[in-house]
């Protein structure tokens, strides 16, 4: 199964440390967001890897290469200079993704989810996972019925993590450019084709320079 993971972000939340430098190479713990990240997907069995980028994407390109330092084979699905969105930046790569399921992650999280797990994971057009609200987000996005189905409104209501697993079915028919994902995920959750899992374990949105410090903090202590 290949991943994806979406580096295309401006990061203006982030601003001004991501004017020079793009958001998924900011440093955590001494080493860039996004190599935390790929690191873990190796570790996980997941070595063909995507990655898209917009913003100084070129930085990622030299900072990377072709992933062999990672034991990974990393390709690069450019934008320029303005991003197409989640769902177009999906798009915009799917030649590289192939015909078969694939993962894609946020380029701007940070999780100890057990990504192996998705491997044997049964999927219609998406499976989506979720966790707690934080507290920049506290009304969530999507709630789980009984049988494991995502659905839009719930008792309890969830944050999607930024984890999904995909059919390039997903995509069909939607042009080229610009679009958002979630748009098609509601579709998809309203003829019941998108399943979901709650993880409790470790996940941080990394949107403010304030958590990237908080999340510093919390590697360079574990580390200790």
């Amino acid at each position: 199964m290949k991943a994806m993971i979406l580096a295309a972000g401006r990061g203006e939340r982030m601003r001004p440390l991501t004017d020079h430098t793009p958001k998924p190479l900011l440093p955590v713990a001494g080493k860039p967001i996004i190599e935390h990240t790929i690191r873990q997907l190796v570790a996980s069995g997941f070595n063909d890897i995507v990655i898209n980028h917009a913003h100084l994407g070129s930085q990622i390109e030299e900072r990377l290469g072709n992933g062999q330092q990672f034991g990974a084979n990393i390709s690069y699905s450019p934008e320029g200079e303005q991003a197409l969105e989640t769902a177009g930046g999906i798009i915009n790569a799917l030649h590289l993704l192939g015909n078969e399921v694939f993962l894609v992650i946020n380029g701007d999280i940070a999780t100890d989810f057990p990504f192996a797990e998705l491997k044997n994971c049964k999927v219609d057009l998406a499976h989506l996972v979720l966790v707690n609200n934080p507290e920049h987000h506290p009304t969530g996005d999507f709630g789980l019925d009984k049988t494991g189905n995502v659905i839009e409104s719930g008792t309890e209501q969830y944050t999607f993590s930024g984890i999904g697993l995909y059919r390039r079915e997903l995509f069909d028919h939607i042009p080229t450019g610009k679009s958002k994902l979630g748009p098609l995920l509601r579709q998809a959750i309203a003829k019941g084709q998108v399943s979901g899992q709650k993880f409790s374990g470790f996940w941080m949105d990394i949107g403010t320079p304030e958590r990237l410090q908080e999340l510093n903090d919390l590697y360079t202590m574990a580390s200790v």
